[in-house]
């Protein structure tokens, strides 16, 4: 297993596992699929020396999750913190990849010029919600009811964690 920088030959891989999380309604606010032409201006918007997207890559070359980081708002004084997303196939879901991914965030985000991560997590996944606890994050607020989900109003939980 090789954790590398995203290249955009992997933006199909990256679009299908994300894809596969829409119908779950636990980890995305998208209700249908996105296209990889969609999601073309995202790619770019990472960088690797500040906000990367990192993908890992199996002996085979499949790629099977990734992880990423956005900014958290547009203005300059916010760049020190930054949202983080985890995306797993299917397949390896509730194995540790997930653990590992966000470990290896915590101890690299300094590199990136990041001080706070953020993680907007729905209410209902409690999964996601244990991850970053047991990682040492926080609940930093609660957007109650923002999303509808298949008529239901889902909350969003931001658990944050002040690395520096």
């Amino acid at each position: 297993m090789t954790l590398r920088d995203a290249k955009p030959a992997d933006l199909p891989a990256i679009v299908d596992i994300y894809n596969s999380t829409i119908p779950g309604r636990m980890v995305t606010a998208d209700t249908e699929p996105v296209s990889v032409e969609s999601r073309l201006k995202w790619f770019h918007d990472h960088t690797p020396n500040r906000r990367p997207l990192l993908v890992v890559e199996e002996e085979n070359g499949s790629v099977i999750g990734w992880i990423s980081l956005r900014d958290f708002y547009g203005r300059p004084a916010y760049q020190c913190t930054a949202e983080v997303s985890i995306y797993l196939n299917p397949a390896v879901r509730g194995k540790g990849l997930g653990k590992y991914l966000l470990d290896t965030m915590l101890k690299q985000a300094p590199s990136y010029g990041v001080f706070n991560l953020l993680g907007f997590i729905f209410a209902h996944n409690e999964s996601s919600l244990q991850l970053f606890r047991k990682a040492g994050f926080e609940e930093w607020g609660n957007l109650k009811e923002v999303a509808i989900l298949d008529d239901i109003p889902r909350s969003l939980i931001i658990m944050g964690k002040k690395i520096v």
